[in-house]
């Protein structure tokens, strides 16, 4: 029991470790990952994962490193939710990449954005220039919004799954 014990603490670790670089060294939607942050995720699970564990390569050692990383996983979320500056400690908030058509180069670095890839976001938003673009926001949850004509055509690329519960009143 101590065993899975230590295991369950030094999942934890790693899942906090992993929070944490993930948040200083930027993110990104998973649409958008490159062939070269790929490789990078998959080295990074292959790394931890002895960290982990350690010796135990049993069924129940595997099941007490993955119960930790699910609860883990479950308290991150309940504390983004319910606490607004730990949210924006641990999700980040919004950034500014372009403003009435006008490039915003620090946004732009504190993105970690290069400027085709925004354009290319900026194209899939059916804009073709951006000195058209009114508005446009790097979220935290690594997609791009676009403003354009005036904020009359408003776009922003969404990942499914999301849905409306209860009734809207509106």
């Amino acid at each position: 029991m101590e065993g899975y014990i230590l295991i369950a603490l030094k999942s934890i670790a790693v899942y906090v470790f992993i929070v944490a670089a993930i948040r200083l060294f930027g993110k990104r939607e998973f649409a958008q990952l490159s062939v070269v942050d790929v490789v990078f995720i998959l080295l990074i699970s292959n790394s931890v994962q002895t960290a982990m564990v350690g010796e135990d390569a049993s069924l129940m050692g595997g099941l007490v490193a993955a119960m930790a990383l699910f609860l883990m996983n479950f308290l991150f979320k309940k504390i983004i939710t319910s606490n607004k500056s730990w949210s924006k400690a641990i999700d980040g908030e919004p950034i500014m990449l372009i403003y009435q058509g006008v490039l915003k180069p620090d946004g732009l670095k504190e993105a970690s954005l290069t400027i085709e890839e925004l354009e290319a976001a900026i194209r899939e938003h059916g804009v073709e220039k951006m000195e058209d673009v009114n508005l446009a926001v790097f979220e935290v949850d690594g997609n791009i919004s676009v403003l354009s004509e005036n904020y009359r055509k408003i776009s922003k690329r969404r990942r499914g799954g999301h849905r409306i519960i209860g009734n809207n009143t509106a």
